[in-house]
């Protein structure tokens, strides 16, 4: 049976809110010294609503990277209660942070590609 569409509406409703509300958060209300500048790229909720997945983009090192996911897995309740607060909801999904390395890797592949380019340019026979 297909899922209904208002059902699919309201989840992509939810996981937006989730998205600003734990990015407002990350901005400047969190004071763990640990983490780094950093922003929510994508919340992928479950099926069932039980549980969310938060995607955060990190701009900095690996470490940074590392300490920043280990400090929002310590603060994963206190987020959570935040987010039943302002949002006025019973239930809030168990969250779990994940990083976000898609905008460097995009990097990365640009830079391999121009390079190509490069090399094809130089080694492709000039005419006359």
């Amino acid at each position: 049976m297909p899922e209904q569409r208002a059902r699919t509406y309201h989840r992509n409703r939810v996981a937006n809110t989730f998205s600003e509300e734990i990015g407002a958060m990350l901005e400047g209300e969190l004071s763990d010294p640990r983490i780094a500048p950093s922003y929510v790229t994508d919340v992928v909720l479950a099926p069932g609503g039980k549980s969310a997945r938060v995607f955060i983009a990190v701009q900095g090192t690996e470490e940074e990277e590392d300490s920043t996911l280990e400090a929002l897995t310590t603060a994963r309740a206190y987020i959570r209660t935040q987010l039943r607060d302002r949002m006025g909801v019973r239930h809030v999904p168990e969250l779990s942070f994940a990083i976000d390395r898609s905008e460097k890797m995009t990097g990365r592949m640009d830079e391999l590609l121009n390079r190509m380019r490069k090399r094809e340019k130089k080694a492709a026979p000039s005419k006359p």
